[in-house]
């Protein structure tokens, strides 16, 4: 499945924590707190306990939000959708 996550992280250090974790389960940035890519179940729920154990649930937010490719191929993308500095080839292959 296509997922992506979004977040809202207060502190830098947790901020940082979990963009190495969207980056490790193999996510790509395509703005500064957004992340894109395909995961397996089993990877989403690893993936959501990672940045559990990360964030401040009074103060943070996060979003993940699974999708299908379909779904994602549907999506309407307005002004500036993605970073240019941070989205690859293999963002824009997930689209077209």
């Amino acid at each position: 499945m296509i997922c992506w996550v979004l977040y809202d992280i207060k502190k830098d250090r947790q901020r940082n924590k979990v963009a190495k974790a969207c980056k490790h389960a193999g996510l790509y940035r395509v703005q500064k707190s957004v992340f894109l890519g395909s995961l397996e179940n089993n990877e989403k729920d690893t993936l959501e306990l990672e940045i559990k154990a990360q964030i401040d649930e009074m103060t943070d937010s996060v979003y993940i939000f699974p999708m299908s490719k379909n779904e994602l191929c549907q999506t309407s993308l307005l002004g500036q959708a993605f970073d240019k500095k941070l989205v690859t080839d293999d963002v824009k292959a997930l689209f077209f």
